[in-house]
């Protein structure tokens, strides 16, 4: 499975470490023509203004969103999240707007604020959490599902083929979180894959349970 990592700024190399640990083919994204033949999108921690303008500069942000579009799993962290948003509270910075949360930017405090954190992960267990100058979800719609709280907050959280966490899972020895992505990855990729009478039929069975 082929999963790209946005190589614009930040700790791109981090996520495709862990990613081949877990023996995915990881390559960096910086072009539109790179996010060809992947599986699954992540988007790194790091500045998400300098991220964003880099990416807008590249025509990243359209061909994301047609992946996207296209059921393409995309997972961002602390930067990647906010990049995600679809609103960041307070700021005019630019977003793909592909969950439906609102964000408010480095609100637990500045670098030095920076912490761990014990948490547990819906289908992963017990989890420590790296949260530095990590967003806050202020606000996420129903549809969005809760897989991890820290203080009865949301810190990750899925819609659809969107995951996001507002902590740092690539900076631990823990591949687990990564592997819950890959999951969502490889569910798709199978989707698409599979033969179009085989989609056509679950179409149908979706549209009768509806």
């Amino acid at each position: 499975m082929k999963i790209g990592v946005l190589a614009l700024q930040g700790d791109f190399r981090e996520h495709i470490r862990i990613l081949r640990k877990l023996d995915a083919d990881a390559v960096e994204v910086r072009m539109p023509k790179d996010l060809n033949g992947i599986d699954g999108l992540i988007i790194p921690g790091g500045e998400s203004t300098s991220i964003g303008i880099l990416m807008k500069r590249a025509g990243m942000d359209r061909e994301i969103k047609n992946k996207h579009n296209d059921g393409m799993p995309i997972y961002g962290t602390c930067a990647g999240a906010i990049l995600l948003a679809k609103e960041i509270i307070g700021n005019r910075q630019l977003t793909l707007g592909l969950i439906d949360i609102s964000v408010k930017r480095n609100d637990y405090g500045r670098q030095i604020d920076s912490f761990e954190a014990d948490l547990s992960i819906k289908d992963v267990g017990d989890f420590k959490g790296i949260f530095i100058r990590a967003p806050r979800i202020a606000r996420f719609n129903n549809h969005c599902q809760i897989l991890s709280e820290l203080n009865l907050e949301p810190v990750m959280l899925r819609e659809n083929n969107v995951l996001i966490t507002t902590f740092h899972p690539e900076l631990t020895g823990d591949a687990r979180v990564h592997k819950y992505f890959l999951d969502m990855a490889q569910e798709h990729k199978e989707l698409k894959d599979a033969p179009e009478d085989a989609a056509n039929q679950n179409s149908r069975e979706a549209l009768l349970e509806l």
